[in-house]
């Protein structure tokens, strides 16, 4: 068996995947195989790691997908029902209900985001944003408290319609992202 492909230990370490499960890529990639994953579903994939190996669901979850891309049962950026997404984060110095006001009140929104227009579907101050993306597609903001004002932004674009478009949003989001925390932090 060849070793899994540069993207997938880019995204976690076959050593750090060991560490945590017992079994690097290649090893799981193997149990998987054996099992027929192959055929089996995104959920039964997951499943069967934490129910028949004790795989804690996160690490489930990473393999899941290293094991589907690596066996061309999705790309990158694909999810398991066949969409394309993209997601990113960042930590700013702000407190979660300041990052929430950046997004839902649109003058300082253009000061981060000058070119992206979107339409508000959802917002709970200091924990989430939900938004139609007038380029195509849906945005999902999470925000997550780090201690003091610190809040980790996590950021998904769903529906998007092929792989370049993920490719161009990620570009666009770390860039945008950066800005964000630029204005925030200034």
């Amino acid at each position: 068996m060849s070793p899994p492909s540069r993207r997938i230990t880019e995204k976690l370490s076959g050593d750090a995947l060991s560490a945590a499960t017992g079994k690097d890529w290649a090893a799981w990639f193997a149990v998987l195989d054996a099992w027929g994953a192959a055929t089996r579903t995104h959920t039964e994939i997951a499943r069967h790691l934490v129910e028949a190996h004790g795989v804690p669901g996160w690490h489930a979850q990473s393999i899941t997908v290293g094991y589907e891309q690596e066996r061309g049962l999705r790309e990158v950026g694909q999810s398991s029902g066949g969409d394309w997404q993209v997601s990113v984060s960042r930590t700013v110095n702000a407190p979660p209900e300041r990052v929430t006001e950046a997004f839902t009140d649109p003058d300082v929104r253009r000061r981060w985001l000058p070119e992206g227009a979107f339409t508000l579907r959802t917002h709970r101050p200091g924990k989430s944003v939900t938004a139609d993306w007038e380029g195509g597609g849906r945005i999902a903001l999470y925000l997550t408290p780090k201690g003091g004002p610190k809040t980790q932004i996590g950021l998904g674009h769903t529906k998007l319609p092929d792989a370049d478009a993920v490719e161009a949003y990620k570009v666009f989001w770390k860039e945008r992202l950066t800005e964000l925390k630029e204005l925030l932090e200034g």
